[in-house]
């Protein structure tokens, strides 16, 4: 799988994704990461990238030029020879990011294009040019489009085989149904501060410690359910 994430920020996005899990998938060759500021396409002496939109408005709009200039040189076949691509606009309006997305996009694509806005967003005419669709990461605002980008990338690495040890690890982990969260988990000691490990995680019976990790996901995905419920009121 290959990632390139257009931005005004590469550093930030590089940083972030050169650690843990996914720097070590990165040297391993499992996935690429690549990063490309925005600004080395500007045409303007000053490389501006953005200018004040039309219609008023607060802030300043990213123009659509040099993105999709920059969006030419990376997906040129000589640069890149991904075929099964798609290319997404990190926008709050988008459709929120979910296991059951990711997954999908780790499943039905071999190169991920992201698209980070700042300052007010992007012209409207670059998203209707070359995007394929808009994601968020939830129903809140950020300064930039990076810090979700890092978070599809994240997200979607951990389902392409390689990057983890095993499909288990990401098979056992929240919201892989697409609903249920993960049961609590314990280490040692088996006490601390006066709060135990549960007895059944310390029986050896191993049917036993299986229905109570099914037990208690479902007691901890009910519960959750019903506090997003109450903040819809």
């Amino acid at each position: 799988m290959r990632f390139d994430i257009m931005t005004l920020f590469p550093e930030l996005v590089s940083t972030v994704l050169s650690e843990s899990i996914i720097g070590r998938a990165q040297k391993a060759g499992v996935i690429e990461v690549h990063a490309h500021n925005i600004r080395d396409y500007s045409k303007d002496k000053h490389r501006r990238v953005d200018d004040t939109p039309y219609g008023g408005g607060m802030g300043m709009l990213m123009s659509p030029v040099p993105i999709y200039d920059c969006f030419t040189a990376i997906t040129a076949p000589q640069t890149n020879e991904c075929t099964r691509r798609r290319v997404i606009y990190m926008s709050p309006r988008g459709q929120v990011l979910t296991q059951k997305k990711a997954k999908e996009l780790a499943e039905n694509y071999d190169n991920i294009v992201i698209l980070c806005g700042h300052y007010e967003g992007v012209d409207q005419r670059i998203i209707d040019e070359i995007v394929d669709e808009e994601l968020s990461i939830g129903d809140y605002v950020l300064t930039g489009g990076e810090i979700p980008a890092c978070v599809v990338v994240d997200c979607v690495s951990r389902m392409i085989d390689g990057v983890l040890s095993s499909p288990e690890c990401y098979e056992k982990e929240s919201f892989y149904d697409g609903v249920t969260v993960e049961y609590p988990q314990y280490t040692r000691p088996p006490e601390w501060r006066g709060r135990k490990v549960p007895d059944i995680l310390l029986s050896g019976h191993h049917a036993k410690i299986d229905k109570w990790k099914e037990e208690e996901a479902k007691r901890l995905t009910e519960e959750r359910s019903k506090a997003s419920d109450s903040d819809k009121k």
